[in-house]
């Protein structure tokens, strides 16, 4: 499913225009990128919770040539779902 098929249904459901259905949506994503590019946690009840992590530097190797490479340490987006939406998906 893609955010066009997202904003279709929820148009067809609600009786609201693409346009503002889209503006909505977007909207909605853009809030959560600014908050996890803050750092603060996202936390959609029933949902999921959406977080910042850091991974560790950690030595790695290059799979051509076998030699060592620092790899650095980076941030990373995870995503942990709620009860409710693990129960759905059974």
């Amino acid at each position: 499913m893609t955010k066009k098929d997202i904003v279709t249904k929820v148009s067809n459901e609600t009786n609201l225009t693409q346009i503002d259905v889209k503006k909505i949506v977007q909207r909605t994503l853009d809030v959560i990128l600014e908050s996890l590019e803050r750092g603060e946690t996202v936390e959609l009840r029933n949902f999921g919770v959406f977080k910042v992590k850091t991974r560790k530097g950690r030595l790695g190797r290059n799979p051509r040539t076998g030699q060592e490479v620092q790899v650095p340490e980076k941030k990373v987006v995870v995503f942990k779902p709620g009860l409710v939406l693990k129960n759905q998906v059974k």
